[in-house]
């Protein structure tokens, strides 16, 4: 069967080219003629080639991976610039730089694989030693002061150690939670994360987080309870994701935390009458056609009022809480009760944590009679919506997603002036430029205001000193 079908392909195939040599002779009659043809068919086709392979080398060219795993030298502390872009002259809005920044996003973005940062971490010095861990600078103040971290991560290794890069303090604590449903290398990638950095953890329990669901709230208090049961005397819990970036450095951060007095920093406002819905009634998750794969659906069945007579508030996932406060959550009959009766509303994560910093007594309290905490008010994430942009705060300059703006590298200084302490969203396939930048910023911060108070307490105990004598 095989035999006759290569003999009818045979023939087909000669049968082409016969009609097609005939044509030719119809349309050059001459034999120097239909040489000619010939010659020039076949330079033709070699042209097309070569232009193809000119079109592929351009391609391959203009593909610059957002950042490499390789060694790099120690002492440039971990920061190993991938593009010539002078940040300064970024951040004052120098036109020739910006424009060079818009030239970079342009190109295709290829991210590093996962797979390049479970070899990398494969060998922990090797690891450490090029991403410049052992290098940060920290003060007195930030060493009595530790912050603790909860990461709630589902994908892209490569943004998650940069987020890791940007946060780190050696007298810090930082939990990991990734999916369930995670990629088997992303699942390694932060395995190795939290092999080689030793104050780098990965949660106990792992959910299988369900988009507005309870499994996202979960996935924070499965972190919450694992850091709760730390050695490290934490004083301040931060929550984030795997498209937030830090717009403080870590010494700024801890000054900004001191001034809260024990107090918590997020939303909490009183819910609209749609907002409402998402506990008024209860939802049910059901399978979903596009991403999420499955979301809680409202059904017709009406809940109950919330226990102990809890007023409900409503805000976002993020949070700064202070330990005093987790500790009432984590012990609390009314913090159980009422996260029992969340879960089938949507979006928990959302009320849960709005609603008990109302609670009257908590740690950090926020008085129910005090006006709404708004997302520009609080300073836990600075997000920009499309549809207030030009009233509130000027153009995203990089694109939208759902209207939330994924920022470019034109709005360095606005973030960084701003006053909130880490910005959603950033994305390095949308403009790496913007986040190597917060990156240098925020390490040139650390450095300086962490020598500044080194050399100032020099200077205190050598005036001492001198007063003795």
């Amino acid at each position: 069967m095989v035999y006759f079908r290569y003999q009818q392909n045979t023939r087909t195939t000669w049968r082409t080219s016969h009609h097609t040599e005939m044509k030719i002779k119809c349309l050059f009659p001459n034999r120097r003629q239909r040489k000619q043809a010939f010659s020039l068919f076949f330079f033709l086709l070699f042209g097309m080639c070569a232009l193809l392979l000119l079109s592929l080398k351009v391609s391959i060219k203009d593909r610059v991976p957002v950042e490499p795993y390789r060694n790099i030298d120690s002492g440039d502390n971990g920061l190993h610039p991938r593009y010539q872009i002078d940040c300064n002259a970024i951040y004052e809005m120098d036109p020739a730089e910006v424009g060079k920044s818009l030239a970079i996003r342009k190109q295709i973005m290829v991210e590093e694989q996962d797979e390049s940062l479970v070899s990398l971490t494969s060998n922990c010095s090797r690891y450490l030693n090029s991403r410049g861990y052992g290098a940060v600078l920290v003060s007195k103040e930030e060493e009595a002061f530790p912050l603790a971290y909860s990461l709630v991560v589902h994908k892209s290794a490569s943004m998650v150690e940069k987020i890791l890069r940007a946060i780190y303090a050696p007298n810090n604590i930082y939990c990991i939670h990734y999916d369930l449903k995670s990629s088997e290398q992303f699942a390694k990638a932060m395995e190795g994360l939290a092999r080689c950095l030793p104050n780098v953890f990965i949660a106990s329990k792992l959910e299988s987080v369900k988009y507005a669901s309870i499994s996202r709230l979960n996935a924070d208090l499965n972190c919450l309870s694992d850091l709760m049961a730390s050695e490290v005397k934490w004083r301040y819990v931060i929550n984030l994701c795997g498209q937030d970036f830090p717009l403080r450095s870590n010494i700024e951060l801890v000054a900004d935390l001191k001034k809260l007095r024990g107090g918590n920093m997020m939303e909490t406002s009183l819910p609209s009458i749609y907002k409402k819905e998402r506990f008024s009634f209860r939802h049910e998750l059901q399978n979903a056609s596009f991403e999420y794969q499955q979301l809680p659906v409202k059904t017709l069945k009406a809940k109950e009022p919330p226990p102990h007579g809890i007023q409900m508030f409503i805000g976002s996932a993020y949070f700064v809480l202070s330990r005093e406060f987790v500790t009432y959550v984590a012990t609390s009959t009314l913090a159980r009760d009422f996260l029992a009766w969340s879960h089938d509303t949507y979006s928990p994560d959302e009320h849960f944590w709005a609603t008990l910093t109302r609670v009257p007594g908590v740690p950090g309290e926020v008085s129910r009679t005090q006006p709404d905490v708004t997302d520009l008010m609080s300073k836990t994430r600075l997000v920009k919506w499309e549809y207030l942009e030009g009233m509130l705060y000027p153009a995203c300059t990089g694109i939208h997603i759902r209207s939330v703006c994924i920022y470019g590298a034109a709005e360095l200084r606005w973030l960084l002036k701003f006053g909130s302490w880490f910005a959603n969203k950033v994305d390095p396939k949308v403009d790496p430029v913007l986040i190597q930048c917060l990156e240098e910023k925020l390490k040139e911060k650390q450095t300086a205001m962490v020598m500044a108070v080194n050399q100032a307490l020099l200077a205190r105990k050598g005036l001492n000193s001198s007063t003795v004598n």
